[in-house]
């Protein structure tokens, strides 16, 4: 970390203990780094979006981190509308610091989504196919860390499709970011009204999504 005041400095060290804590900081210039080298593969997996390893429900002082994970219990099954969520951004992103994640929108059941936001700003990227969404004959060829993720988040019906969204920032209100997202999800109506409905709904993520694709 470089500039800033004291009580900047402390409460950057406050959030990057969230979003890091493993990280060695140092506020002045970088010191000799000794030790084992990484390994590139294992850094390509913690910032993989089926593979990363997000941090978990905290709360030190000021700063909060609030996770957000909803499984197919919660109601027949678990999808987001893309409509309902693209409204929803703005209110979500600008009320942390960084909001990171993997989900599913109703409109894209097979691609796994990546979640990514900074300061207000969020990426929306597709990742890739679910697991569930390979067949069995292409899951040798994806990684150990990924079949390992999958399993933790497995179902019978859905197979890895979850959604799981985590936001750090100071003072964060759990309600007020999980009341919204819940309320993006399908209703038990719509969910159970088949993949003909939703191949109807609007899908302001096209846009963004089918663009990076052409590209």
């Amino acid at each position: 970390m470089h500039g800033g005041d004291e009580e900047d400095a402390e409460l950057s060290r406050a959030v990057l203990a969230h979003l890091a804590p493993c990280t060695p900081v140092f506020s002045e210039s970088l010191p000799g780094v000794t030790g084992a080298r990484l390994c590139s593969r294992e850094l390509a997996e913690r910032v993989d979006p089926a593979t990363a390893q997000l941090p978990c429900d905290a709360q030190t002082d000021e700063i909060t981190t609030v996770v957000w994970r909803r499984l197919r219990p919660l109601r027949p099954l678990h999808p987001l509308h893309p409509a309902r969520l693209f409204e929803a951004v703005d209110e979500l992103v600008t009320r942390s610091v960084r909001s990171r994640g993997r989900f599913w929108l109703v409109s894209r059941p097979d691609r796994l989504l990546a979640w990514d936001a900074v300061a207000g700003v969020v990426s929306v990227e597709d990742a890739g196919p679910w697991l569930a969404a390979l067949p069995e004959a292409a899951w040798d060829m994806v990684s150990p860390a990924r079949r390992t993720v999958a399993d933790l988040d497995w179902d019978h019906v859905t197979g890895d499709r979850v959604q799981h969204l985590v936001f750090t920032g100071p003072d964060l209100d759990r309600e007020r970011l999980h009341s919204p997202l819940d309320s993006c999800l399908l209703t038990e109506e719509e969910a159970l009204a088949g993949s003909d409905v939703w191949a109807g709904y609007d899908d302001p993520f096209a846009h963004i999504l089918d663009l990076k694709e052409i590209a």
